[in-house]
């Protein structure tokens, strides 16, 4: 045994020498019969752990002078120098993860307050390691595991599989600056449940089925009916009081002040006095869910017909605080369009303005962060809302980094993503009604008439983007893809990597 080895064993310290990890990686490889990734190998109690490549297969590696308890795997006893080692090699279960996380707590997700963050969902439970690539080079706090409930369902993932597949993607990137794990569009108290028992410590409430969008529109009387009918003994309020604390208040919102009307008010209070009724239910379960655990809620009402405007998003926050609900981070639904893969469709100068507003708010009120639902691929919105925001920004992305993963499997297995894409096509119709898209397959470029070489190109169309975006969950469930598709990824992994780098330095950059 070298005394490098042997040093890094009794080392207090998980994160060794960048020098010397790749020796260490070779002279672990050789005792384990594994490919180790020296950014994996970490130190903690009296042992060495390392995640290794045996073909396809990723393995657990712990070397130690006593067999590990607590990790199930197959055990190698060495003689080295007289002495005795184990060297324990465990597939990457569920019960290795938490074992895992437990050993080298730098592997737990943690809340991230106020640090300016973004979140990259990894709909394939692959993609983590190249996230981590590009979070190195930027000031983002990372969200590593982030799925929604919607997705969870159509990838046939459960939260604790996602979060599991991000814990071995952080301890093969070797990263030990912290990190997320969000709980995303979360709409009852069972994903609560789910998803606090799996370590989430960022949690996305949903309420946009208790929204009335017919408020936005509704005449007065409408409106003084609908508010009559909300439900005051969850609020703790009644319509009176509600009128006497914001009806015809100067509000102030640091550059400028704002009077909300009745007329608005009450249209505030019949759009989303259901929605913050369900968010402080849903709060206040979590947090007895939690107990003494930290986490970190965020509200979502980006996913609903209307945009949220100035004095609804007043309403909001003055509702939530008066509640005694704590959040981090709000999503509105902001002027303009954010469709799912593609930049940001509408007025800048308008949305600019717009955001400036709700930047003002979330700053009177707070602070808390903005957040941008359907951000990935925004290149237009992100300047502004960084030189905006400063720091009180989430950026929130999901299925880019699938459309990345078909970018490789164009580069690596054209045959294969022929046939993805012409099979996309026929499932579009039907995929795309839960989400928010305008691509028509006619404008799509014709697949056919494409050489492999140029086949990566239709990731950078309009219409092909969304047609491969939203129909991620047919693909993968079709028997005939699964298993090519993930052989490709993984028989390759650095490429993909490199693409997922390439394109989050792109998301990322703006936010510096």
């Amino acid at each position: 045994m070298s005394d490098l080895l042997l040093n890094a064993l009794k080392t207090s310290d998980p994160a060794l020498p960048a020098a010397a990890a790749e020796t260490l990686a070779a002279e672990l490889g050789d005792l384990s019969g594994l490919t180790v990734y020296p950014r994996s190998i970490a130190a903690g109690q009296n042992r060495l752990f390392f995640l290794g490549r045996r073909g396809p297969e990723k393995l657990l590696g712990i070397f130690a002078a006593d067999a590990p308890a607590g990790f199930s795997g197959e055990e190698l006893p060495l003689t080295m120098c007289h002495a005795a080692f184990t060297i324990k090699r465990c597939p990457t279960t569920p019960a290795n993860a938490a074992a895992l996380r437990a050993a080298l707590p730098f592997l737990a997700a943690r809340p991230l307050g106020l640090q300016k963050s973004a979140g990259a969902g990894d709909r394939l439970g692959l993609a983590t390691p190249g996230h981590l690539r590009a979070f190195r080079q930027h000031t983002l706090a990372p969200i590593v595991a982030q799925q929604s409930i919607r997705e969870n369902a159509r990838t046939g993932r459960a939260p604790q599989q996602v979060m599991d597949d991000a814990t071995w993607g952080v301890f093969q990137e070797g990263w030990r600056q912290g990190f997320g794990a969000d709980a995303d569009h979360l709409k009852t108290t069972a994903d609560i449940d789910a998803c606090a028992a799996a370590g989430y410590t960022f949690f996305t409430i949903d309420p946009g089925e208790h929204v009335d969008n017919s408020a936005h529109t509704a005449p007065l009387p409408a409106l003084e009916t609908k508010v009559a009918a909300l439900p005051w003994h969850a609020l703790d309020s009644s319509p009176a009081d509600l009128e006497t604390r914001l009806a015809e208040k100067a509000i102030d919102l640091g550059d400028f002040s704002l009077t909300i009307s009745r007329a608005d008010l009450l249209r505030a209070a019949a759009k989303y006095g259901r929605a913050v009724a369900h968010t402080v239910a849903m709060y206040r379960h979590l947090a007895g869910v939690m107990g003494s655990r930290p986490f970190e809620l965020e509200m979502s009402v980006d996913e609903t017909d209307a945009i949220t405007t100035l004095t609804e998003h007043v309403y909001i926050v003055n509702e939530l605080k008066r509640l005694a609900v704590q959040w981090v981070s709000l999503a509105p639904r902001y002027v303009g369009e954010f469709e799912k893969g593609v930049d940001y469709i509408g007025d800048l100068a308008a949305f600019e303005a717009s955001f400036a507003q709700h930047v003002a708010v979330s700053r009177a009120f707070g602070p808390y962060k903005l957040s941008l639902h359907s951000g990935s691929d925004k290149f237009s919105i992100y300047p502004i809302a960084s030189r905006l925001a400063g720091d009180l920004v989430h950026l929130k992305t999901a299925g880019t980094s699938y459309l990345e993963a078909l970018r490789a499997i164009a580069h690596l297995n054209p045959a294969l993503f022929r046939q993805i894409a012409a099979f996309a096509i026929n499932r579009y119709p039907t995929d795309r009604a839960s989400y928010h898209v305008s691509a028509q397959i006619d404008k799509m470029p014709a697949v056919a008439g494409l050489p492999d070489d140029r086949l990566g190109a239709l990731l950078d169309d309009f219409h092909a983007r969304e047609i491969l975006h939203v129909t991620f969950g047919s693909v993968l469930n079709h028997p005939p893809f699964r298993r090519p598709f993930f052989d490709t990824l993984k028989n390759d992994e650095e490429t993909y990597y490199k693409m997922l780098e390439t394109h989050f330095n792109k998301h990322f950059t703006p936010f510096d």
